[in-house]
């Protein structure tokens, strides 16, 4: 057994010997080569952001845009460059908020009533509530949505700020409007949530995009549109109507957003992350600021084309008031249906009034005035 043992291992002794002898005299491998240097990046390129807005150029609402756009290039020295497109030219009003969120645009400038049911607890903030102006209301729907956001209903979106329009007006062509009892018979251009609102006046809304008001109303196919002394200015209804109604003391605002793109956002470098922040907090206010003064440009353009300002007596302003409390309760139980608590959505609602008389004080206070609502304001 032995002898069978050791004829293996002198042969694995034998095989070590030759393997080593050959490992000593095999030349060392030649060193890897040094790998060449990485070429330096290339500088990256500048931002393009796309903005859009429905409003006409010389609005005040898109001369602020484009102020923003062009104040961001100048701080970004370049860094970022917009192309703006006004006057729906890349995206009309129902589209904004879908084309925000697929990236047609990257940032955009719209309403909620444009695309009901889409964002139904921020079309609460539209309610006939009673803001007292631009100014106050821009600061209680910002308010509002620091507050109870972010809501899923902007899920993709960044919001940069909101907007309230002015105090609410009604203008008509052919009838005017000095009691309720003159709303029964009229089509008045009133989408989403004003629409119930018109209808709980005695009128009937039609939710007609706001560049197609203007032709129906001059070939009367409509006899007027619910919005404020604003749109006489920034949509030539001056032209067209004769009468305006102010109804200030249930004012229903267009909650205005301007949004952008979350992904857009979310890639900006952080340095112009900084700034674009930065910039957005001072254009949030100066666009309430410029709210609250275009009932002002509004008044003039129908002062100049001899459109009648109405303005209800205290018993007509007590009817307005008691006919759309139904609107807002209906709301209420409609987001109670879909699952809402009653005391979260009752809450929204105190909190928005509570809202409205903190600023109104504030604007009282500050002597900010506006062209319409509560006499302390008025100039």
């Amino acid at each position: 057994m032995k002898r069978f043992l050791l004829i293996p291992l002198a042969i694995v002794m034998v095989s070590a010997l030759i393997l080593g002898s050959c490992a000593e005299e095999a030349p060392a491998p030649a060193p890897a080569p040094t790998p060449a240097p990485a070429p330096a990046p290339a500088p990256a390129g500048p931002v393009e952001l796309k903005v859009a807005n429905f409003f006409p150029a010389p609005a005040g609402q898109s001369t602020l845009l484009e102020e923003f756009c062009l104040e961001l290039e100048e701080r970004t020295d370049g860094r970022v460059q917009v192309d703006y497109f006004a006057g729906g030219t890349l995206l009309g009003p129902p589209t904004m908020f879908q084309g925000v969120l697929d990236g047609t645009a990257d940032i955009g400038y719209s309403h909620v009533f444009y695309t009901p049911d889409r964002m139904p607890v921020t079309e609460g903030l539209g309610l006939p509530l009673g803001y007292t102006t631009a100014w106050v209301g821009g600061h209680v729907m910002n308010d509002f949505m620091e507050k109870f956001g972010p809501l899923p209903e902007w899920d993709g979106l960044k919001i940069l700020w909101m907007n309230a329009t002015d105090p609410s007006a009604i203008a008509t062509r052919d009838t005017p409007i000095r009691t309720l009892e003159d709303m029964k018979g009229l089509t008045l251009r009133a989408p989403g949530l004003v629409g119930e609102i018109i209808t709980a006046l005695g009128g009937t809304p039609i939710g007609l995009p706001m560049t197609e008001v203007y032709d129906a109303i001059a070939k009367g196919e409509i006899d007027g549109e619910a919005s404020n002394w604003e749109t006489l200015f920034a949509f030539k209804f001056a032209e067209v109507v004769n009468y305006t109604t102010s109804i200030w003391q249930i004012t229903h605002p267009y909650p205005f957003y301007c949004v952008m793109n979350g992904d857009i956002y979310n890639s900006l470098p952080d340095d112009i992350k900084e700034t674009f922040d930065a910039l957005v907090g001072e254009y949030k206010e100066r666009s309430q600021l410029m709210w609250n003064t275009a009932d002002y440009l509004g008044k003039s353009a129908g002062e100049k084309n001899d459109v009648e300002f109405i303005t209800l007596s205290e018993a007509e302003v007590a009817k307005f008031k008691a006919a759309v409390e139904p609107v807002i309760d209906n709301w209420i139980a409609k987001m109670v249906d879909a699952g809402y608590s009653q005391a979260e959505v009752q809450g929204w609602i105190d909190f928005i009034r509570e809202r409205i008389e903190f600023w109104t004080e504030r604007q009282v206070a500050w002597h900010i005035k506006s062209a319409v609502g509560p006499p302390e304001v008025l100039d």
